[in-house]
């Protein structure tokens, strides 16, 4: 590899919404994250709805008038 060109490669902090954390090497120093693997469905077998920015309400508006 070249010298000099390649960003610093430190020890990194994933933080999730529900709290948890995470460590691992990035070029960030801290990364914030919505859903991890201690959240997520899949992993815990639990159904969790996950709104961002108000879709679900927006399509329900939206489909609610064309379903009368």
């Amino acid at each position: 590899m070249k010298q000099g060109i390649h960003p610093e490669y430190s020890d990194s902090t994933i933080v999730c919404a529900c709290g948890s954390t995470i460590l691992t090497k990035s070029t960030s120093p801290e990364i914030h994250v919505e859903i991890c693997s201690v959240c997520h469905p899949f992993y815990t077998g639990k159904q969790r709805l996950v709104d961002t920015a108000g879709r679900v309400e927006r399509f329900k508006r939206k489909y609610a008038k064309t379903g009368s």
